[in-house]
């Protein structure tokens, strides 16, 4: 079989679901109903995780998005039956953009962690249901708790701090997803220290990849050209938190194949040090 990565359709997850080496595992916004809409209504078969609550990202002072600890994911995996050897199919609800982000940064979480089989379902819950597939309610699957995953970190996938300092003197591209009010400083989020963006950095609106009218990003070929200018050196993808941004991310690495990196830290860790540069357009 081939191995599971970027985007798996509708008719290819039913296939896969219920096998033991399967695991499809929707992961919820609390802004999106959390465990409550789960229970209404989700893809047959499908564990429930709270993108919030089980902790795929954590806090540390005032940067509020960054990646947990590897005693924590390890955990988490575990108990949500996740194994090495797991296919794991991300269910995003498909209703914003928003809520793919948060799917798209659990995938770079497993991917980072070192697991190698996972991938998105397209067009999410919404698409599974306009395309007339049947959903269940109630508490969903009740995976078999596994063993703490074994986390082997994938680093280059990862950018810190230094690594975006490094690309401002080498040149290399970075991509803002945050719209044009955060990247010219009109907005700023909470956490940050200041408003703007990195210098040099190309915007990309994370929005702007998704249909919101049938849940889905758009087409290959739309895609391939929303990141045209950049393609063929390695990308660091950032926004506020390394939320909005792991969708810029998922795009480039999981569907084009292209080297990118999440800064997870984001606009909100970068401007906590008044040394580092800050630009408004």
């Amino acid at each position: 079989m081939t191995r599971l990565s970027g985007l798996v359709s509708a008719e290819a997850a039913e296939a896969l679901a219920g096998r033991p080496d399967t695991v499809l595992l929707d992961i919820r916004l609390p802004a999106d109903g959390g465990r409550i809409a789960f229970e209404q209504a989700h893809v047959p078969g499908a564990v429930f995780s709270d993108y919030a609550a089980d902790g795929w990202r954590r806090r540390v002072g005032e940067v509020p998005g960054l990646l947990p600890e590897a005693a924590h994911l390890a955990g988490l995996f575990g108990r949500l039956g996740i194994t090495p050897e797991s296919r794991v199919i991300l269910v995003p609800l498909g209703a914003s953009a928003n809520d793919f982000a948060a799917a798209a940064r659990a995938c770079w979480t497993l991917r980072l962690a070192g697991h190698a089989e996972v991938a998105l379902l397209d067009g999410g819950t919404r698409g599974w249901i306009a395309a007339g597939r049947p959903v269940e309610s109630g508490p969903g699957a009740v995976p078999a708790p596994a063993d703490p995953y074994p986390i082997r970190w994938q680093e280059g996938l990862r950018a810190r701090a230094e690594d975006v300092v490094q690309a401002l003197v080498q040149g290399d591209p970075l991509v803002d997803a945050r719209n044009a009010s955060y990247f010219t400083g009109r907005e700023k989020a909470p956490e940050a220290r200041i408003a703007g963006h990195v210098p040099g950095a190309h915007p990309r609106d994370y929005t702007s990849l998704f249909d919101p009218g049938t849940g889905r990003l758009l087409p290959r070929a739309a895609l391939e050209a929303a990141f045209a200018e950049i393609r063929g050196k390695p990308v660091i993808h950032y926004c506020n938190t390394g939320h909005t941004a792991a969708l810029n991310w998922f795009v480039l690495s999981e569907i084009l194949g292209a080297p990118a990196r999440l800064y997870d830290g984001s606009m909100t860790e970068w401007t906590q040090d008044p040394g580092r540069p800050v630009a408004t357009a």
